[in-house]
């Protein structure tokens, strides 16, 4: 069963809370929760982003497919010479401001520290090596693939980034970053949880 099938409103809260990370309230507040497959080599956009948000006394989520991980192309090729990044689950509060992507269209650029793995060996296969973790700005973004259609394989559509496989899932979560913007700035937190942790 996919993650997308499993998932609830009360799952990924509890999940929040018990791991200690805030759940925010207030009408369109996001809570933007990614949540990475156990399925770690994939190249496929087989994870979520879960995006939390309450209208009056309505609780409301939306799940949409994105990759957590660098596409195998990346992890073969870093850009970086101490390896391709890899997000290390966690919270990241204020991580992400409305900006634009690559300076090309509106997305979440990263403003503030995230831990990353670095995974230098260069081959396909996920590296999560706790020495190997960094903090800092790396340019991990929150963003959509192709503009035009539903991506199937990440390859060079992340290097690290956060990124959903289809535009239109994409336009929705802008139309609520927009709205959200508008009532308490644009600026946003991330939560990186693991299937386990559910």
């Amino acid at each position: 069963m996919s993650l997308i099938n499993q998932l609830t409103s009360k799952i990924v809260i509890e999940a929040l809370l018990r791991n200690g990370y805030p759940v925010f309230e207030g009408d369109f507040n996001l809570t933007l929760v990614g949540i990475r497959s156990n399925n770690n080599d994939a190249n496929e956009f087989n994870d979520v982003l879960v995006v939390l948000f309450s209208v009056g006394i309505c609780q409301n989520i939306l799940i949409f497919p994105i990759t957590t991980d660098p596409g195998v192309y990346y992890r073969e090729n870093p850009i970086n010479p101490d390896g391709t990044a890899i997000v290390v689950p966690g919270h990241f509060s204020r991580c992400w401001k409305l900006g634009l992507h690559r300076g090309q269209y509106p997305a979440l650029v990263q403003v503030g520290p995230m831990d990353v793995y670095r995974d230098g060996d260069r081959d396909n296969k996920l590296d999560f090596d706790p020495k190997s973790i960094q903090n800092g700005l790396f340019g991990i973004n929150l963003h959509r693939s192709a503009k035009d259609y539903i991506s199937s394989i990440v390859d060079r559509w992340s290097a690290g980034c956060q990124v959903m496989a289809d535009p239109a899932d994409f336009d929705v979560l802008m139309a609520l970053i927009e709205k959200s913007t508008t009532r308490y700035g644009d600026r946003f937190s991330y939560t990186l949880l693991t299937e386990e942790q559910l």
